[in-house]
Formats: C-alpha cells, sequence, structure tokens
C-alpha cells in the first residue's frame, strides 16, 4: 500500500489496508478536509491486463457518475439556469410527449419521473447505450410507466439521459463537455465522461468474480413474490437486468470508455472524485462549484415516504434520493445525516459531509456486488476510522 495520510488520520491507513485485503483488484482512497488532501491512499493491482495501478490510475465509476451529472446540473441551479420546479418541458420542449408535460426537474433528478427502463418495444440493448440520440428520443416519446411523483425506482441506465438531455438543453453542451469545462478543467481533474484516446493507457479494467442473477433469474423470483411478470413495468425492468452484463462488458472496451453514459460511465480516480466533491462544499485552490445554498437545496430527501409503483410495490423500499444524489441509507451509510453522493455498483462510492467539511472517493476495479445488499465490507474498516478521526 502507498500514499499519504495527514496527522490524526494515521488510523485510516491501517483500516484502508484491513478492508482490501480480501480484493483481488487494485482500490484508491482520498478524502478532503476544508479543502485540503488528508487521505491519499491506494493498494492492490490490476490482474486482468497487468497494468500499473497507483493513485493516478483511472476506472470507470459506474454510478457515481450520477453524482458527477447530478453536480453539473446543480451548478445551473445555482447560476439560476435551471429552477428544480419547472416542468422539464420548459427547457426540452419535446419531453412533454405522451402524459410528460407536468413532470418537474425535480421529479427527473429524484426518480419519480415514471421512466425507470426504456420500453420493452423500443429496440434499446446494450449496444444502443452509446447512441444518445436514440435513448433520448426513445425516453421523449414514451409514456410514463407509473404517474410520475407519486412512487420512486431506481432510474438506473435512462436517468442519464434524461439529465443529461436536461444539461445539453440548457447549456448547447453535451454533458462531458460541460463536466470538463466547468468542473473537471477548473479543478486540474483527472476526470471524463467520453475519454480522450490518450487517456486510455490509464485506464484498468474492471472485473468481477461473483455470479449476478440474470433476467429469468429475476423474473422468476419477483413471480414467486407474487409479482405480475407481464406488467409493462416489469417488463421494461427486466429489460433493464438483461442488457446489465453486456453493458458492463461495453464499458471496458474503447467505444464504451469514449461514449457519453452520463448514469455509468464517468472516469476517474479516487483522487478527482474526492476533490469534486470537496468543491461542491467549499473552496479548494480558488474553486468553489455550488453555494452553500444550492447545495442545502440539492440534498433535501425528495422520497422519503414514498413506495415503489405498482405492482413493484410489494418489494421493499431500498434507495433514499435528493435532488439527483443519494442520501444515507443502510446500504450506504456514508458519514451519517447530511451526507449526500453517490455508490456504484461494485464499490465504488464519493460523497461530501458539509458538516465536518468531509469529501470522500474511493475506487476500485473488482466488482464484489455486495454493495447491493448491505455496505461493502471493504468500506467498513476505514468508514469507522475516518468517523473516529473526525470525533464522529
Amino acid at each position: 500500500m502507498d500514499g499519504f495520510v495527514a496527522s490524526g488520520f494515521e488510523a485510516v491507513r491501517s483500516a484502508f489496508a484491513d478492508g482490501q485485503t480480501t480484493d483481488e483488484g487494485g482500490a484508491q482512497l482520498c478524502v478532503y478536509r476544508d479543502g485540503a488532501v488528508v487521505v491519499d491512499l491506494w493498494t492492490g493491482g490490476d490482474p486482468v491486463s497487468g497494468k500499473d495501478w497507483d493513485g493516478e490510475s483511472l476506472a470507470v465509476q459506474m454510478s457515481v457518475s450520477k453524482g458527477v451529472t447530478a453536480t453539473c446540473a446543480h451548478i445551473l441551479v445555482d447560476r439560476g439556469q435551471l429552477a428544480l420546479d419547472a416542468p422539464v418541458q420548459e427547457y426540452w420542449p419535446e419531453f412533454a410527449e405522451a402524459g410528460k408535460a407536468e413532470v418537474t426537474v425535480a421529479e427527473l433528478l429524484s426518480h419519480r419521473a415514471g421512466l425507470s427502463s426504456f420500453d420493452p418495444g423500443a429496440g434499446i440493448g446494450a449496444q444502443e447505450l452509446t447512441d444518445w440520440s436514440a435513448c433520448v428520443s426513445a425516453l421523449a416519446g414514451m409514456t410514463p410507466l407509473w404517474k410520475p411523483g407519486t412512487a420512486l425506482y431506481y432510474h438506473s441506465l435512462t436517468w442519464g439521459y434524461l439529465a443529461g438531455e436536461l444539461i445539453r438543453r440548457v447549456t448547447g453542451k453535451s454533458v462531458g463537455a460541460y463536466l470538463a469545462a466547468e468542473i473537471a478543467d477548473p479543478l486540474g481533474l483527472s476526470l471524463w465522461l467520453g475519454l480522450p484516446e490518450s487517456e486510455e493507457p490509464k485506464v484498468i479494467p474492471q472485473f468481477h468474480r461473483d455470479r449476478w442473477p440474470g433476467r429469468d433469474e429475476v423474473a422468476a423470483a419477483l413471480s414467486g413474490a407474487g409479482i405480475d411478470v407481464s406488467a409493462r413495468l416489469v417488463e421494461a425492468t427486466l429489460g433493464t437486468v438483461a442488457t446489465r452484463d453486456a453493458g458492463i462488458d461495453l464499458l471496458n472496451t474503447r467505444a464504451g470508455h469514449a461514449a457519453e453514459v452520463p448514469a455509468g460511465n464517468v472516469i476517474a480516480n479516487a483522487r478527482a472524485l474526492a476533490r469534486m466533491y470537496a468543491a461542491t462544499i467549499g473552496e479548494v485552490d480558488g474553486v468553489r462549484l455550488l453555494s452553500s445554498e444550492t447545495v442545502a437545496e440539492a440534498r433535501q430527501p425528495q422520497t422519503d415516504g414514498l413506495g415503489h409503483p405498482a405492482p413493484l410495490d410489494r418489494l421493499p423500499v431500498t434507495h433514499r434520493f435528493a435532488q439527483g444524489y443519494e442520501l444515507t441509507r443502510p446500504v450506504s451509510p456514508m458519514l451519517g445525516e447530511g451526507s449526500f453522493g453517490h455508490l456504484g455498483t461494485g464499490g465504488r462510492l464519493a460523497f461530501a459531509h458539509p458538516e465536518s467539511g468531509v469529501a470522500v472517493g474511493y475506487s476500485c476495479t473488482n466488482m464484489t456486488g455486495t454493495d447491493s445488499v448491505g455496505p461493502d465490507p471493504r468500506w467498513s474498516p476505514w468508514l469507522a476510522a475516518l468517523r473516529d478521526g473526525l470525533g464522529r
């Protein structure tokens, strides 16, 4: 293990090492406090391609990407270019089709828009995820899977196109271009949505040893729970499950790296993620991304008390959302109430906690899959040590 820890955070070093001992891949942890780095660690290696692994190595961040994209949206809110209570159609007129005229920006950002998966007949499979126009057009013309605003269900793939097209309509730039201009370049981040080919050698492949349930297994489990798998919402959800493995494979290719899939293919390292979140809650080398008022609004709970839409209302609610960011929940405790950020499939995690002035980025290459049922065991030791170091 290599890296740096500031005085008072020495326990985080050993805790980080303890959490990674069974991990066959590489991991990075970076922590900022009050705009300065206090932890910058990396360990492990790359069993897939054999590339060198260090603090500058890059990895696909999966749904941590949603928190990055949400930050782009809130910069627009901060500047008065985007209103959370406004109808989406005000910025994206075509979105008003098929009963979506009243859907608000807040509902879209907080997974309440009723567009949690593509319609089964839309023809959007894994390969089409790199076709921005096809994905956006399919969602603009789609009838919601439930009445928007009345329930939540995780928009695992579609959220990025929805939020991303909203950003594009307001700014005239793709999310990747806006991210570069307003966040990555000012802060000097190794963070991209649409990776330049020149950065390709630094990308370390992601992999997983676990076997994840496929479409038929998920359908059987839902049916066994008394859920009608022929319902439109369920068919659409099973379509997302069916694209998962091929989609993850796509994200290990040059085409997958070059595309813009804002829900899942931001490429970065832990240093960049922590630095970005640090700049949302305070100044980092003269750069601050969001005002304290915008942060307060961005992390307001939007889904507390809501259930899933029928017929998936038999399933327990495991997500908790603010305006595009995840909030603390059993699967992702972060640093407790007040934290906002996003985890990514396979164990990635990035968030900020304004009350303590702390921002965290954790990146890894081994997708263990345990973060769907509880906190990733690789997080627990260093999170506990970090809380102790902060007196929490």
